[in-house]
């Protein structure tokens, strides 16, 4: 329920805060006072369109803050819990609107956007009025209102998950058409090209791997070149370390007799010779690690060149190749196996529909049985509106090859407002003041099922009077047994019957007119309900007239 409202510097409100009950509360004062005004605050903290004209002349900003008191498991939370917002304790929403035509959103403190308190402000209040068009006029509403009053709401859930397994099901359906259609028209190109990635079986990174071992054997080849020069040189038939051995074995001969003038010669060159052996294993043991193979080389170019080749065919990266090999066998598997598949998947698609059809159907036979007793239980509280004569139809359009997410039936409010009439849609034949008396009539047969937990009513007994005011007092009093209902009225039979009543006023001066509510006492709201009877000057029949209506009211209230 709304449990209070509090409103900075809007049009003649400076400053104002109320606290709200439970039950029926009403809220009268002379024409001008501000009751309009109130309304439009509270349905700016509610996400209604912003406005600069809302300022308070003078202002920078107004500000409309309302506080909720709700239970723990009310969709409003769940709203708050999809949107990460904290939903312990009240749930406030305040609303600043600057006179620069800026507005700004909060919710519980957080800042917000105009969507989410729009959504949350259907969830929390409705506010119903003569010309209110929000509830009457989308026949998606109806349908919403007639499922909450039947009970419908787990075969509602029933209806929308056929439907969206159905959709599925055709959706996989027309993919898998599309892609055996796709596939037929290149059955010839695919079986080729699978068949061409077969036979190379490309892996990913091949390519690199191939490059860089190309590139590490042609770095191998160039210094192979040098060092089988250097073997050729120091073991060749040219090589010098013959020709020093030979020399090393003639002067050793004449050692003998060169009395030690060879001997240092001998040895550096038996030196040499031993350092041009230990050269020439170097660098045969380089040669055998070098990895330089001209084979392996040629087959590995062979290799990078034919997969690049292929790549550029299919305009794809190498790295791709293995995976475009994959899909294309895929596709040519569902172009060979297509019919199966699509055979299997037709008769999925068959089955989700005629699940769909059943469980729409059979939502479709319960909303018409309920239709009869929506319909009668509005045409009940009818006589005593003074719309005796009149008749609620709830009409339902049954196409069954209009499915959709909600079933197979569009469910609208039609009226008869007098017998050997045309019925039609309830805006369209129903004027302002029938209008409002069908209304109630819907609400209080609806009660508490598909409502929000305070319902507003902006003086929807105006033009009536007498008994049929007095029967709608009675009907906002039975609606406010289950939730928390606000009325803007004229009606002294209505404001009789509340449980709470504020009065609002205008005051001020030549400096500038304020707008003030104020919470009436037993005497204060007697003599208030008096000045409604009989207007500007309070008689003592007016006083009596009112104890009598207050004292009945009362007694009312009491059964």
């Amino acid at each position: 329920m709304l449990s209070h409202l509090s409103i900075r510097d809007i049009v003649l409100i400076d400053r104002l805060d109320i606290n709200f009950r439970d039950g029926l509360s009403v809220l009268t004062g002379e024409t001008g006072a501000g009751k309009s005004i109130l309304l439009d605050a509270l349905s700016l903290a509610l996400g209604a369109r912003g406005d600069a004209a809302l300022v308070r002349h003078g202002a920078a900003q107004g500000q409309v803050t309302a506080a909720f008191d709700l239970p723990a498991g009310h969709p409003a939370r769940a709203i708050l819990s999809q949107n990460a917002i904290d939903d312990d304790g009240d749930v406030i929403l305040r609303r600043v609107q600057g006179a620069d035509g800026r507005t700004r959103v909060f919710v519980n403190d957080q800042p917000a956007s105009v969507a989410l308190m729009r959504d949350l402000g259907r969830a929390l209040v409705e506010i119903h009025g003569q010309h209110d068009e929000r509830a009457l006029v989308d026949p998606g509403a109806h349908r919403a209102l007639l499922d909450a009053f039947g009970g419908h709401l787990g075969e509602v859930s029933g209806v929308a998950a056929a439907w969206r397994a159905w959709r599925e099901a055709e959706q996989a359906l027309a993919r898998q058409k599309a892609k055996v259609e796709a596939a037929a028209r290149e059955a010839d190109f695919l079986r080729a090209s699978v068949s061409e990635l077969a036979d190379l079986d490309p892996r990913p990174g091949e390519e690199t791997e191939l490059a860089e071992l190309r590139a590490t054997m042609m770095r191998s080849e160039k210094i192979a070149s040098d060092v089988n020069d250097a073997v050729d040189t120091l073991s060749g038939p040219d090589a010098a370390t013959a020709k020093l051995a030979g020399l090393l074995r003639r002067l050793q001969r004449k050692q003998a007799d060169a009395a030690g003038l060879l001997d240092e010669t001998i040895r550096s060159l038996d030196e040499a010779l031993i350092s041009l052996d230990a050269a020439q294993a170097a660098a045969d043991e380089a040669l055998r690690s070098l990895e330089f193979d001209p084979q392996r080389l040629e087959k590995a170019e062979e290799r990078l060149f034919a997969l690049r080749a292929v790549a550029r065919k299919h305009s794809t990266q190498v790295d791709d190749l293995a995976e475009l090999r994959d899909r294309m066998a895929a596709d040519l598997a569902d172009l060979d196996a297509g019919g199966e598949r699509l055979a299997s998947l037709e008769a999925e698609a068959k089955a989700a529909k005629a699940l769909y059809d059943q469980r729409a159907t059979d939502l479709s036979e319960r909303r018409r049985a309920t239709a009869e007793a929506l319909a009668g239980s509005v045409m009940a509280e009818l006589p005593a509106l003074k719309l005796e004569r009149a008749e609620f139809i709830v009409e339902i359009a049954t196409e069954v090859d209009e499915r959709g997410e909600t079933g197979i039936d569009t469910v609208e409010f039609w009226v008869r407002t007098n017998p050997g009439t045309r019925p039609g849609p309830m805006m369209k034949i129903a004027s302002g003041g029938e209008l409002s008396r069908f209304l109630l009539a819907l609400k209080v047969a609806l009660a508490d099922r598909g409502s929000a937990p305070t319902l507003v009513f902006d003086e929807i007994d105006t033009g009536v009077g007498g008994a049929v005011a007095d029967a709608i007092g009675q009907r906002l009093a039975r609606l406010a047994r289950t939730v928390q209902v606000l009325s803007v009225t004229h009606a002294p039979q209505v404001a009789a019957r509340a449980d709470t009543h504020y009065l609002i006023s205008k005051a001020g001066d030549a400096d500038g007119v304020t707008t003030r509510v104020k919470l009436l006492e037993p005497e204060p709201r007697r003599e208030e309900i008096a000045r409604m009877l009989a207007g500007a000057t309070i008689t003592r029949e007016a006083r009596a007239a009112a104890s009598r209506l207050l004292s009945v009211d009362g007694e009312a209230a009491a059964e």
